[in-house]
């Protein structure tokens, strides 16, 4: 109860602030985290460097502390929801490859928006179920309960159901998907330990397989979208052709082969955006993210 107290201070002086401002003070929380919080630094930071094996000493610490940054202004953006209209978010984004959105919702049997943990899904997903059709957002449930609901009512505000990521949340993405409506959800974390082993950044990872396995078995198109931070604090969103999953009857090959193409998109939009990749959790097992994070000294 303390931490949701904490989270609803913070948040209701976010919400009445000027967007300017709220970013400011964004920053500040940011530069006591990235000091402070040395354990989530050095777990995304170990993280940044499986991303990113040759980078320098400094670009590392870079990345990081823009990182830290612009996940401060992520959440500043999902504290100032409660108040925000859609209409006035709307001009803030700026969307590329709608033509794959619209080809994905061709085939009527809903669309599975996957991508990895980065920018302001919030506001993408509020315009897009405003503008194009209902989405869900398929994510973990957060401790305590109450900072849960908090998330929960503040999106569906704004058009957005929460389904949790659990068996009864599974079933109702099945259901939103049969009425032709968009889930978004994240990979790039296996938050109930049942993924499979799969290549990413060049070592083994387990990553869900729920996407994979949803498509071979309903027909749906998986559409691979990235949402990013610019630097005037407007929002792309980026979408690339869809995967459509065609069952060969092998099918831990094909959820195998479905799974690694997803985390080809997710290699490629992490190595164009590292500092807004906010990852500060384990992604492999058994790394040494002291010794990996060591900041590699350069000639």
């Amino acid at each position: 109860m303390l931490r949701f107290r904490a989270f609803r201070t913070v948040q209701w002086l976010m919400e009445r602030l000027p967007r300017r401002l709220a970013y400011a003070l964004a920053i500040v929380i940011a530069r006591f985290a990235w000091l402070f919080a040395r354990r989530a630094r050095r777990t995304l930071e170990g993280n940044l460097r499986a991303a990113l094996p040759d980078a320098s000493a400094q670009e590392l610490r870079l990345i990081s502390w823009n990182n830290f940054r612009n996940h401060s202004k992520a959440y500043a953006d999902l504290m100032r929801l409660p108040s925000a209209r859609v209409e006035d978010l709307r001009p803030l984004l700026h969307v590329e490859g709608v033509e794959h959105l619209e080809t994905a919702r061709s085939y009527g049997r809903g669309v599975l928006v996957v991508s990895a943990h980065m920018g302001s899904w919030e506001v993408a997903a509020a315009i897009w179920s405003a503008t194009i059709a209902p989405v869900s957002l398929f994510a973990e449930e957060l401790e305590p309960r109450e900072l849960y609901e908090w998330y929960r009512v503040t999106r569906a505000r704004l058009g957005i159901s929460v389904l949790p990521l659990n068996r009864t949340g599974l079933k109702q993405v099945v259901r939103a998907l049969e009425s032709e409506e968009m889930v978004v959800t994240a990979i790039d974390r296996d938050l109930l330990g049942s993924g499979i082993l799969i290549d990413f950044f060049g070592r083994p990872a387990h990553i869900p397989e729920g996407p994979a396995a949803i498509a071979l078995r309903k027909g749906t198109p998986i559409l691979p979208v990235c949402v990013y931070r610019l630097p005037d604090d407007s929002y792309q969103a980026v979408g690339y052709p869809p995967i459509v999953a065609e069952p060969t009857g092998d099918r831990e090959r094909d959820v195998r082969q479905v799974m690694q193409k997803l985390v080809a998109h997710l290699e490629e939009i992490i190595r164009a955006h590292p500092d807004q990749w906010h990852m500060p959790h384990r992604v492999w097992e058994g790394s040494n993210y002291a010794r990996e994070a060591t900041l590699k000294v350069t000639s």
